[in-house]
């Protein structure tokens, strides 16, 4: 926030960028049936400047959401189909060898689908975890390294992958490191019977829906922008930390937590609940985030940072459960 802005400033910005989120929602829900959480929450993703993971089954329009995302927000998309076969090279792009007119021989740089706003990673644990690893330094630092050299990526820079259920057949577990890097893990559920009802009336007529640009990615960095000037009450950031730290295997936890949690989440789940939590205020026309934000966003900050163990697994006991219990204790 800049000395000349005054608060009247900045609820005009807060206003106009909620209104065109709010547009966004609604177009997205014309083209995606029966997905009003998974849209708030990838919109969420984006507004504080993260990554998301949409995991479900296939054919539940988890790529129809990225691309009509991109759209909407005016984002530049490539697409990345992971497959076991797929090379780090085919993603980050590589160098080739040339020669000049003059006869010289140098190398130059060929950039990959990663140069773009909006990466959609396609069935990401199809690949190798070599090739899952090659995001890495793109998601955090939002920069390359080929040959030594160091490539800038465009602003704003995201990716959204989807990712088929572990147990289908030619899958790899996401390294923890690289799911560490989502801000939000999204599961992505069967629509409701009247949702799918009208998915059917609307896909299979001869009209096509289409969703039209209602913002820019200049646009989105302002929103980005905005989320980290708004407010955080006390209480908010009190709520967040004992979440987090109650989920953590140390001198501190308890004993179900001791014997039924293999790792717990880092610092960087406390960040995402921070960002996260405000985006969704902003989404929702809120000038602050609420304790049902946290709430609302402990599943998907968590289950992706946090494993159980055998004792757990022979309990029945899934993350999403155990997340459950933490917010009961709360």
């Amino acid at each position: 926030m800049s000395q000349t802005d005054t608060e009247d400033d900045i609820i005009r910005e807060f206003d106009e960028i909620s209104g065109k989120f709010a547009r966004a929602r609604e177009n997205l829900g014309n083209v995606v049936f029966g997905q009003s959480e998974v849209i708030d929450l990838t919109l969420a993703t984006l507004a504080a400047g993260g990554h998301g993971l949409l995991v479900g089954a296939p054919g539940l329009a988890k790529t129809l959401l990225v691309t009509s995302v991109a759209e909407l927000l005016g984002l530049s998309e490539k697409r990345v189909q992971f497959t076991p076969d797929l090379m780090p090279g085919d993603v980050l792009g590589s160098e080739v060898l040339e020669e000049t007119a003059d006869g010289k021989r140098e190398f130059r740089f060929i950039p990959g689908p990663i140069f773009c706003q909006l990466l959609m990673a396609d069935e990401i644990n199809r690949a190798s975890p070599r090739t899952q690893s090659a995001l890495l330094q793109a998601m955090q630092e939002h920069h390359v390294t080929v040959a030594g050299a160091r490539h800038d990526l465009p602003e704003p820079f995201h990716v959204l992958a989807t990712q088929n259920p572990i147990e289908q057949e030619g899958t790899y577990p996401l390294p923890e490191a690289q799911l560490d890097r989502f801000l939000l893990q999204i599961d992505v559920a069967y629509p409701d019977l009247e949702s799918e009802r009208r998915m059917l009336a609307t896909t299979t007529g001869a009209k096509e829906v289409r969703v039209e640009p209602v913002m820019t990615g200049a646009d989105l960095m302002q929103a980005q922008s905005l989320v980290r000037r708004m407010p955080i009450g006390e209480q908010i950031v009190d709520m967040i930390l004992q979440l987090v730290r109650s989920a953590r295997v140390d001198e501190h936890a308890s004993e179900r937590v001791r014997n039924l949690v293999a790792w717990g989440p880092g610092p960087r789940a406390s960040q995402a609940f921070s960002l996260a939590a405000r985006a969704l205020a902003l989404i929702d026309g809120r000038h602050a985030p609420s304790p049902d934000d946290i709430r609302r966003l402990a599943k998907p900050v968590l289950r992706h940072r946090m494993a159980l163990n055998f004792a757990a697994r022979s309990e029945g006991l899934d993350t999403d459960q155990f997340v459950d219990e933490l917010l009961g204790a709360l």
